[in-house]
């Protein structure tokens, strides 16, 4: 009798979650229900499988409403009827146009009016929904007459009292309005929960016909679905055969390519894969995605392929990744076995200036009709619920704020908070809104709409409203098309050589950089900034601790890092073998069999799958499993458990020792969500070796291109350092040297009118445009004269110094600026100033401290420039020791001078702690750690120079300072400010520090985890 069940997918307005829906309804012994979710199907493929395992028969619809008004519900008798109704409210979605009052001709769906908006006359396939409390109705003769054509209809939004205020809230919070101000037809009837079906059935014992219509409805909707069957485009070519020549040729063409005429080993790799590919039908994907590579490389893109998908000497051949799984002896079962229904992944990143040309390919190439990106749902977080709830109980500003920032302990404790995280709490995990997955593209070989309704977000491309698992829950695989700044890099530093340079440099061939010895060198000191994902302080810490000087130990070393290695201790341990291989035993022969090259310690997915299937003799199904919760792609934990319960059973049959297959169950399950497979491991340190190698041997231009692509771990700040102390001549910007972006002319860099932070980005695009067409200016006339400019972006200009090619100091060019422009608007420019010279004025000669332009430059561009942050410093105390020096202080106490570049939180069992990254006044990197009971006493206190006190500590040849104590140091008064105090220290307080966060558990500390270095047993 329900066809009309909201879930939580009913976006601010539905309360219940799905599998609580689900359980709800068969424990009132309801056998047959409706999904029919407001304007989306997002939940249905999820109801169905949900039905089906409770006995329920499941019916899949659409509520749909025209803004908050309920105009009909549709209920699909089959799954054609889901694609037309898939399609009407995609042309409505696109178009932005409001749903018609009465449904369109639907020829596979039935179509149920409330009383409120019953059409003069019904076709065959629609009905009126009547309420149970919509029952005195019927003795008006008008609607009496009409029972023939009535269902009926019970919605169901919430379950209790207490959901019903919920429900009530979330309205409030998709109408922004306090709760008070909600009228009665905002929200749900009171009479919206789900009861027993036989007290429904009652309210209508008088009016059979009602009650066989909605059972007729009930029996004709039978929506099926293949859930086995793969929904990607099928073929490349026209069919399975074509598909695999072409594939086969191309693999033969490309082992040519990479390996040479003669390389047995490649060759039989290569025929093993597509034999495996073939029997998988994995030949059309593998095309599709060379295919877009193909029109990558038409377009001289360059791309990073990455994912499990680079474990395959397929995807080497056909230029996909850059990855030899040879050379790596990456583990092929890994990528593709025969256990395996969906496709390996292939994450393929371009620059982001370029990533958009790629989706517009991949979108005319197969056909709208056929792509969309998969959809994501974003969920009510703790910073937002407190908002948005704490909004609708009419908290002012300063308090919302102090509620999202605050844990709830620190909450104030009256009634109305008391609500607000009474309500906040229940909303955790429940979806706010729909959004666009940020690189998961769908290839459908029907129609998409024949499985969603489409969205199309402001990006310009279309969505369907279900998540990455259920389209591969489904049977739709997407392509990851993704950007990332750090080939930025190393694209802009290729070009950006070849115009300084003249050296035109094939970056794509990375035999050149791999392994480099310059770069090995650098790796090793761990001097990498600007470097893709190894310049972090965590990873370039982590080189120096592994002195890291090679190709294969930059492949663990990129993903040892990951959090799950981390916190299972397996990076400190792999660490310790690392510098001691002789102090360790294995645990068990298949360790030193199996991870041999990683000192028995799992590092990758494949690690774990290797040992589970040959410690823990679990079959390669369970094996699979166990890869995807290591990827964050499992959702089943009942499979998990499964899983878990078979590999004890499994060892204990073998006879391992308990305690051995207990420490090595713990080291598996740390890794879930947070590990990286070998190959995407290897993908990653190829690119860091590229973006190295332009680093090593063209430090200023890459430095240029780092900064021009927004930089990356650090501000520009740090990068515009890096570059000094690479050589180059760093100069403010200039309106006859300077673009948008920064420039560079030999060894003299430029900053980029972007950097500016107050000047409009069309005015800073003008000044080069008009240069390139007329020529320099001339002067501060000539220039106004031809940029429609105010003063006060006249002013950012001067102060920054862009005219100083004038000759004249900023203060005489304000006068000038001023004389000319007072009282003068842009938009009433007339010819006659454009042709008339403007009278030569005589200024006084003003006098001007030498650190003035440091101080415009900070309030301008968030540094300074024209000298370095120790030369504003009123002391003249540098520092006892240098970070150059620091190996040599173990365990002594040393006071160091120095700029803050970046602080990362650490939560710890004993509270807060940050690790810093500083700057000392030769211009070199060294780090800190602050423990609790120093920040206590001593906290940062934003960017500026600090004077340190602490103690040196060694870890494995990388030296951290334990700070016991740190006071930041005053600058010289601003000299612009000389007879004003309140401003006078002001301007220092602008200079930035970099402090990211982490929102985690502590990690278990070295003692805890205490992982066994001797044998565990037999």
């Amino acid at each position: 009798m329900y066809l009309n069940c909201h879930s939580f997918h009913s976006l601010r307005y539905g309360t219940i979650p799905l599998e609580d829906l689900i359980s709800k309804a068969a424990a009132l012994g309801v056998s047959s229900m409706a999904l029919t979710d407001i304007n989306t199907i997002t939940g249905i493929y999820d109801f169905m499988k949900g039905c089906q395992a409770a006995g329920i028969k499941p019916v899949v619809g659409i509520e749909f409403r025209s803004g908050h008004q309920l105009r009909y519900i549709g209920l699909a008798k089959n799954a054609a009827g889901l694609a037309e109704m898939n399609r009407f409210l995609t042309r409505h979605n696109f178009e932005n146009t409001p749903l018609p009052l009465s449904a369109p001709d639907f020829e596979n769906v039935f179509v149920v009016y409330p009383l409120e908006n019953v059409p003069a006359v019904l076709k065959g396939h629609e009905f009126i929904g009547l309420r149970p409390e919509q029952h005195p109705m019927l003795v008006l003769s008008s609607w009496k007459d009409k029972t023939d054509k009535m269902v009926v209809l019970q919605p169901v939004t919430f379950r209790t009292k207490t959901e019903y205020k919920l429900h009530k809230i979330l309205r409030a919070v998709d109408l922004n309005v306090i709760l008070s101000r909600l009228s009665a037809t905002d929200y749900c009837r009171q009479t919206e929960v789900m009861v027993d079906p036989r007290r429904i059935l009652k309210c209508y014992e008088g009016y059979p016909q009602i009650i066989s219509n909605t059972e007729m409805i009930i029996e004709q909707c039978n929506f099926e679905f293949d859930f086995k069957t793969p929904k990607n485009k099928k073929y490349y070519t026209n069919n399975k055969k074509d598909d695999l020549q072409l594939l086969t040729t191309l693999a033969q063409q490309g082992l040519e390519w990479r390996y040479g005429k003669n390389n047995a080993e490649a060759k039989s790799r290569m025929f093993r894969e597509l034999k495996v590919i073939d029997h998988l039908e994995f030949s059309g994907y593998f095309l599709i995605t060379w295919d877009i590579i193909r029109f990558s490389n038409s377009q001289g893109f360059l791309h990073i392929g990455r994912g499990s998908g680079a474990n395959s000497i397929i995807a080497y051949c056909l230029g996909i990744t850059d990855i030899c799984p040879l050379e790596l002896d990456l583990y092929f079962e890994r990528f593709l076995n025969l256990n395996r229904k969906s496709p390996p992944d292939f994450d393929i990143d371009w620059r982001w200036k370029e990533r958009d040309v790629i989706l517009e390919y991949i979108f005319s190439r197969y056909g709208y009709e056929h792509v969309a990106f998969c959809g994501t749902n974003v969920e009510f977080k703790y910073r937002s619920i407190f908002r948005e709830v704490g909004k609708v109980f009419g908290l002012p500003k300063e308090e919302l704020d102090a509620l999202a920032k605050n844990p709830m302990a620190l909450h104030p404790t009256n009634g109305v908070v008391r609500e607000v995280q009474r309500y906040g709490m229940m909303l955790e995990k429940y979806p706010n809104q729909r959004s666009m997955h940020s690189c998961g593209i769908l290839i459908s070989e029907e129609p998409i709409t024949n499985y969603s309704v489409l969205e199309m977000p402001p990006k310009g491309f279309p969505i369907v409203l279900f998540d990455m698992h259920t389209a591969e829950d489904i049977g739709l695989e997407k392509f990851d098309i993704l950007s990332q700044r750090g080939i930025g890099h190393i694209d802009d530093s290729v070009k950006l050589i070849e115009k300084n340079q003249g050296i035109r440099l094939n970056i794509r061939d990375t035999t050149i950089s791999k392994d480099e010895k310059s770069c090995n060198s650098y790796l090793s000191m761990g001097k990498t900034i600007g470097c893709f994902y190894i310049e972090s302080p965590a990873m370039r810490g982590l080189l120096r601790r592994l002195k890291c000087d090679n190709y294969k130990t930059l492949v663990a070393a990129s993903s040892i890092i990951r959090p799950g290695v981390a916190q299972s201790g397996m990076m400190k341990e792999y660490i310790f073998r690392h510098n001691h291989p002789g102090s360790f035993e294995y645990f068990h022969p298949v360790f030193e069999e199996q991870l041999g090259e990683t000192y028995g310690i799992m590092v990758y997915q494949e690690d774990v799958i290797k040992i589970a299937l040959h410690y823990g003799g679990l079959p390669a199904a369970d094996g699979d499993i166990l890869r995807r919760a290591m990827s964050g792609k499992g959702r089943s934990k009942a499979a998990l458990q499964k899983v878990k319960d078979n590999f004890f059973a499994s060892c204990a049959a073998q006879g391992h020792p308990m305690a051995l297959s207990q420490e090595i169950y713990r080291q598996i399950e740390s890794f879930a969500g947070y590990s990286f497979c070998k190959a995407h491991s290897a993908s990653y340190a190829v690119e860091s070796y590229q973006s190295l190698y332009l680093k090593v041997h063209y430090p200023i231009e890459f430095m240029v291109a780092v900064i021009n692509n927004q930089g990356g771990f650090y501000r520009t700040e740090v990068y515009v350092h890096e570059a000094k102390m690479s050589g180059a001549q760093v100069h403010n910007p200039c309106v006859n040297r300077s673009e948008f972006e920064t420039t560079l002319y030999g060894s003299d860099v430029y900053l980029g009118f972007m950097h500016l932070q107050s000047l409009e980005s069309k005015t800073a695009l003008l000044i080069q445009q008009e240069r390139e067409r007329n020529g320099l200016y001339r002067s501060l006339e000539d220039f106004i004269n031809r940029i429609p400019i105010g003063i006060e972006a006249i002013q950012i200009l001067i102060f920054i110094g862009a005219f100083r090619f004038t000759g004249k100091t900023k203060n005489q060019l304000l006068v000038i600026a001023r004389l000319i422009l007072v009282n003068f608007k842009p938009e009433n420019r007339t010819p006659m100033l454009l042709q008339e010279p403007v009278k030569e004025f005589v200024l006084p000669e003003l006098e001007r401290s030498a650190f003035e332009d440091a101080f415009d430059e900070i309030e301008l561009l968030g540094f300074p420039v024209s000298c370095s942050p120790f030369d504003l410093l009123q002391t003249p105390f540098r520092g006892n020791v240098m970070a150059k020096d620091l190996l040599d202080h173990h365990k002594k106490q040393v006071r160091m001078l120095a700029y803050l570049i970046s602080r990362k939180h650490v939560p710890t069992k004993m509270g807060t702690m940050y690790f810093g990254t500083w700057i000392d006044a030769e211009g070199q990197l060294f780090d800190t750690a602050h423990f609790t009971d120093s920040l206590a006493s001593y906290p940062f206190q934003g960017g500026g120079c600090y004077l340190l006190l602490g103690s040196v500590e060694v870890d494995y040849h990388f030296p951290t300072i334990t700070v016991t104590k740190m006071a930041k140091m005053p600058f010289i008064p601003d000299p612009r400010y000389e007879h004003e105090n309140d401003w006078k220290y002001r301007t220092q307080q602008k200079l930035r520090e970099d402090v990211s966060m982490t929102h985690r558990a502590p990690y278990p500390q070295e003692h805890e985890i205490n992982i066994p270095r001797l044998k565990m047993g037999n």
